[in-house]
């Protein structure tokens, strides 16, 4: 295996269009191609709130090495159509190549560039010799793309016959586009384009999940019977993928008429017993947030994905932010326990939502698994997972046919750690009362004051425990150097370009770190403190408006940040634009 790129050891390709033009498929399927010869792979996709037409790209980067996130330029560009060309041009690394139509007619004035390289293909021509759909000129780019940095074909026929197993037809059509885009790349530019990606001979096993999809293999490997959920962008396709899992899960996924049904129909379910999930995006949390209030009141266990946007309101609603995280602490009225996690790659949506579930039934609380569209939409190769890693731990649930112990069963116990015993509704020999109004340890309705508070007081036991089991489960992850000249502080998605940055930073000797802060209620106060103690320039990174993580940690260790970089655009960091700001803060 070996790669040759035009400013690094990796390459980055960008593939633009109109929406229902392929694109984002496209960009998965090449870097499952990459991926297979041996690279590690990183994809990301644009695309605005519309169905077709508008402009839409995936950037794909690939490396011998572990990749985080997207670079600051592109290598090589398949143009789908002529405003792609126009929009991206100037993101071309120097002597970088555009692939594009050879019927598209491209003026010298309109290009503004004269250190890249045009490559005109018949993509449009190719597809209709073979008989084909004009959607397939993608794959004839794919084709293309992989000629000119001379990667075997071969492995992405056989990506192609996975993908579309059991349509032989369709197989047979897209393996003739990519050899056609093959050939014409091999014979006309042979050697005529730097980068190179030479496979190796075994396939290493890696997989190349999005967030979504690791997050839904976390449910189903957590016990997940019942996924309950209303369709919002950007965290509908965990509702599509357990839709086409169920069986093979057995999980009962439903699509629900509204949000507020959905997280009503998993509480429902969890307060019976079965382990249930839902998720949703800002706006979709909104409508769930007095449900959430009810779970808490009757300390029932909930798991809920909320998948951060720009808003307010409708915002917009395909990019990405980090704006609701004050907003997920503070949810529903009144003052209750609960754990919010932020997993910041693919590998840490999975396991972390298992953890999720965990926890949400030892303490009998809600968990919430705060993501963005960046993160959950982009795919990373790594390892396959293993479910094994994170043992299923339910807690004080106690399934019986009967109540066998003498004293009569109280739902609300009184414990020194606040977490009752658990039976299920229709246990013989046992009532199981809850309603949403404060209650006795029994669970009828109750007014008294004193009573008032020795429930408060019960459920908020909880949260000393929880903080305690949290700081254990390695809260806050450190990397880079200790002895740190300058430190990059953030959470969630920001960690792959922050990651990068360290490389970047690295290879100017300037010894950098990164604290990702992943569990941030309860917060995990002391780990934060250790791992901010004595670590140089401290920069806070974040995709809000107002350094919400900066206010955790000043409100909870006291710590303010003189240096801060926050992006509210809706798009994600770039490398480069963290490199830049830790070079202006050493000065």
């Amino acid at each position: 295996m070996r790669i040759t790129g035009l400013m690094d050891n990796s390459v980055s390709f960008l593939i633009g269009g109109e929406a229902g033009q392929g694109i984002t498929r496209s960009g998965s399927l090449l870097g499952k191609a990459l991926m297979r010869g041996g690279f590690h792979v990183f994809g990301a996709n644009d695309y605005p709130s519309v169905i077709r037409g508008s402009h839409n790209f995936y950037v794909l980067r690939v490396s011998d090495e572990e990749i985080w996130s997207q670079g600051d330029s592109v290598d090589l560009l398949l143009a789908l159509n002529k405003e792609t060309i126009l929009l991206h041009e100037d993101e071309l690394t120097q002597g970088g190549g555009i692939v594009y139509d050879e019927q598209v007619e491209l003026g010298e004035e309109e290009l503004e560039r004269d250190d890249i390289v045009l490559f005109p293909f018949p993509l449009t021509a190719a597809v209709e010799e073979m008989g084909g759909i004009a959607i397939m000129r993608n794959t004839v780019a794919l084709g293309a793309a992989l000629g000119l940095v001379g990667y075997d074909k071969e492995i992405m026929k056989g990506v192609i016959a996975d993908t579309f197993a059991g349509r032989d037809r369709i197989i047979e059509m897209n393996r003739q586009a990519i050899y056609k885009g093959h050939a014409h790349a091999r014979e006309p530019y042979d050697e005529s384009y730097p980068c190179r990606l030479e496979p190796s001979d075994e396939n290493p096993g890696r997989i190349l999940p999005t967030g979504n999809d690791a997050v839904a293999l976390g449910a189903i490997s957590a016990g997940c019977k019942l996924y309950a959920a209303y369709p919002m962008t950007p965290a509908s396709p965990v509702l599509h993928y357990l839709a086409a899992k169920d069986e093979e899960a057995g999980m009962a996924v439903v699509q629900t008429e509204s949000e507020i049904s959905a997280v009503n129909m998993v509480v429902g379910a969890s307060y019976a017993g079965i382990r249930a999930m839902t998720a949703t995006s800002g706006g979709g949390f909104c409508l769930m947030t007095e449900a959430l209030g009810l779970a808490g009141m009757t300390e029932t266990p909930l798991v809920l994905m909320v998948v951060q946007r720009p808003g307010p309101s409708t915002g917009l609603a395909t990019y990405t932010s980090q704006g609701d995280l004050l907003f997920a602490i503070h949810a529903s009225q009144g003052e209750f326990p609960r754990v919010i996690v932020a997993p910041g790659d693919v590998e840490e949506c999975f396991y972390l939502t298992m953890e999720a579930f965990n926890l949400a039934e030892r303490f009998q609380v809600q968990s919430l698994i705060l993501t963005d569209k960046y993160l959950i939409e982009s795919h990373k190769s790594t390892e396959p997972f293993d479910s094994e890693r994170v043992a299923i731990d339910r807690g004080d649930l106690r399934i019986m046919e009967k109540w066998r112990e003498e004293e009569e069963y109280r739902r609300y116990k009184f414990s020194g750690s606040g977490v009752s015993p658990r039976i299920l509704p229709g246990t013989r020999g046992a009532t199981v009362l809850a309603n949403s109004n404060e209650h006795t340890d029994y669970g009828y309705t109750t007014s008294e004051s004193e009573k008032t508070v020795a429930m408060v007081d019960k459920r908020f036991r909880k949260q000393e425990a929880l903080r305690e089991e949290v700081e254990g489960m390695d809260p806050v992850k450190t990397y880079g150097d200790a002895d740190a000249q300058v430190t990059l502080v953030g959470w969630g998605s920001t960690k792959g370009p922050a990651l990068e940055a360290l490389k970047m930073l690295g290879r100017e000797g300037v010894k950098a770190r990164f604290v990702q802060v992943v569990y941030l209620e309860p917060f995990p106060s002391r780990a934060v403190g250790e791992a901010l103690e004595g670590v140089g320039r401290r920069i806070l990174v974040e995709a809000n408006r107002t350094a919400q993580l900066g206010k955790l940690i000043k409100l909870h260790n006291g710590l303010a940040f003189e240096h801060v970089f926050l992006k509210y655009d809706g798009r994600p960091f770039n490398p480069g634009e963290i490199y830049a700001k830790a070079r202006e803060a050493l000065g």
